[in-house]
């Protein structure tokens, strides 16, 4: 049996996701913390900026490939961008998928 690596996988724990030809999404709680489409992808927080949420976000880009990672410093969240640029987190960032 196959293992879930915790950091690279989502679980299912008050949260769903959906894919569709072009796109998907992914709903933790009842925030869409991100959606995501064959050119652009939206980070949401809902104003939860916390340590899960934080992760939610880093294990569903790993998952669908989207190229993003989300990080905190001093307090302070970074995205790195799949095009290499590093910009402050802002709930409903969009930007060009890779």
């Amino acid at each position: 049996m196959k293992q879930r690596n915790a950091y690279n996988q989502l679980s299912d724990y008050k949260t769903m996701w959906t894919e569709t030809a072009n796109g998907g999404a992914v709903t933790y709680h009842k925030t869409c913390i991100v959606e995501w489409s064959e050119h652009s992808i939206t980070l949401r927080s809902g104003g939860w900026e916390t340590v899960t949420t934080k992760k939610k976000l880093n294990q569903s880009a790993h998952q669908f490939g989207l190229g993003f990672g989300v990080y905190q410093t001093k307090g302070n969240w970074f995205v790195d961008l799949p095009n290499g640029e590093t910009v402050p987190f802002m709930d409903r960032i969009t930007f060009a998928r890779a």
